[in-house]
């Protein structure tokens, strides 16, 4: 799975991170990324804190191979779900906002999560409001931020972990 937000170094590289605590498969981009940035500090002591590794992580751009060869790209907002279905238009159907995604993979009865599934469920609910499927940003901020974001990506992942 891929996970991207704008700059590759707060939510996306999180979600990365903590996925990869729960055995998922998971890489990370950003739509407007400057290539090979570190993680803020912030960032890497709130990984640190929920047990995952911040070691040698350095900021990439998403590019459409990158979006080709993910079986799921979960975004941190809807603006970077559309830039990345703008890049490669044929991932629209493997390609949410993450908080989407949980919203739909609840309505989904327990078991593995298939994408036919889950693009039945998505013709199914109403869209959510721009605040129930976009992830704040918590760059530039104090690390109660970082906390809280890391936080709802890992209410999110671990659920999903074992239906992935």
């Amino acid at each position: 799975m891929l996970f991207v937000c704008r700059a590759n170094r707060c939510r996306s590289a999180m979600a990365e991170r903590l996925a990869r605590t729960l055995g998922l498969d998971a890489a990370s981009a950003g739509t407007h990324a400057v290539p090979g940035l570190e993680l803020p500090e912030h960032a890497r002591t709130v990984l640190l804190e929920h047990g995952a590794d911040p070691e040698g992580f350095t900021s990439r751009r998403v590019v459409p191979s990158l979006l080709l060869g993910a079986s799921l790209i979960l975004t941190a907002t809807r603006a970077e779900r559309a830039h990345c279905v703008t890049l490669a238009p044929v991932t629209a159907a493997r390609t949410f906002t993450l908080r989407q995604y949980a919203r739909y993979a609840a309505a989904v009865p327990d078991g593995p999560l298939t994408l036919r599934e889950i693009g039945a469920v998505r013709g199914r609910l109403q869209p959510g409001k721009p605040a129930d499927d976009d992830l704040e940003d918590p760059f530039g901020g104090p690390i109660e931020g970082f906390r809280v974001c890391a936080d709802t990506i890992a209410d999110i992942l671990r659920p999903l972990a074992s239906r992935l």
